[in-house]
Parts: structure tokens; sequence; C-alpha cells
């Protein structure tokens, strides 16, 4: 199923203006690259509803099941069903199950948002609105993506890890090669 959704009649997620901060008059200057004045990057994209199912290619069974997403016309079925299955938020057919890719942006970017004007990273409250709608544009249209535990974790209850890797402390020796290995494997 795939059911085209315009920008302008879906729910909107941005909180232009929410934002509590102590802005401090220090910070992040933050200029435009890809979005426009007073126009959300949600409402210049077509969106549509798709329906995500994946089976077992041995059996057929189905494995996994989520209908309606809703995605950009632009994103691929791949990329979608990899966003559906791996990183919405919630038990599969919840009310709480997030069911759209803004959902999935806004609970990471506006934690961010909010995070950074807290700590006074921002030097203005426009400075902070111009984050959130860079971010959010570059992560719709693909131009990066966080990593999983990001996704994973940010907005929610659960600990803000946010890295997979851990850098750990190791000397060119043979002697400081060893004595890694038995401190981190044991």
């Amino acid at each position: 199923m795939t059911e085209t959704v315009s920008g302008r009649n879906a729910t909107r997620g941005s909180r232009a203006g929410a934002h509590r901060a102590p802005l401090t008059g220090r910070g992040l200057t933050i200029e435009r690259v890809y979005t426009t004045p007073g126009v959300h990057p949600y409402d210049e994209v077509t969106w549509e509803r798709r329906d995500v199912v994946q089976t077992n290619w041995k059996t057929g069974e189905s494995v996994f099941e989520q209908r309606g997403v809703e995605f950009p016309d632009f994103w691929s079925l791949n990329a979608s069903t990899i966003v559906t299955t791996k990183y919405f938020r919630g038990a599969v057919g919840s009310p709480r199950r997030e069911s759209s890719l803004r959902q999935l942006i806004d609970r990471v970017v506006l934690t961010y948002v909010d995070s950074g004007v807290r700590h006074g990273y921002f030097v203005t409250q426009t400075d902070a609105d111009i984050f959130e709608h860079e971010l959010t544009w570059m992560l719709l249209h693909q131009v990066f993506s966080f990593n999983s535990p990001v996704w994973f974790n940010v907005g929610t209850s659960s600990p803000q890890q946010v890295s997979a890797c851990f850098i750990l402390s190791v000397d060119d020796s043979m002697d400081s090669i060893l004595n890694w290995y038995r401190e981190e494997g044991l």
C-alpha cells in the first residue's frame, strides 16, 4: 500500500520557539545552508504511507509487519524498511510505536536542540531553530545518518549511550597489548 500525504497536511514536528533556554549571548551562531526561513523541511517534501513487511526467504513466513508507515516519496523501500524495523521506537502494534520518519527525526533532533539550548550552545533562539531545521533537513534528505546507538537511545528514557565503539588506551608494545587483553578480556 502507498498513500501520498502532503507535507502541509501532515503532523508538524517543529517546536520552533518552544525551546526553553538560558541563552547567554555566547555560543554557536548557525547559518542556513539547506533550509528556507519560515519553511519547515517537512513541508518541502511529499510524504507517502507504505507497508513494511519482511518475510523469511526460506519459508515465506512473515517475520515483521508494520503497515502505513510514513516516509518521503524519494526514500527507497530498502531505506524505509531498515528504519522501520531497526529504529522506530515502541512495541509493534502498540499506540506508542513510531510510525513516521518525522517522529523518529523529531525524537532525536529535538532532544539535541533542547539540550543545546539548556547548556547554552546557541547565541540566540533563532540559532537553535536554524540548527533544528538544518539537522532535520540533512537527515530527511539522507545527507548523513547518526549511528545506531543514537537512533536507539536519544529522546528515550533509556540510558543516553550514543557511541557504539570505545577507544581503549594501549601502547605499542607486547607487554601493553597482553596487559590490555588480560584486563579487558577477563
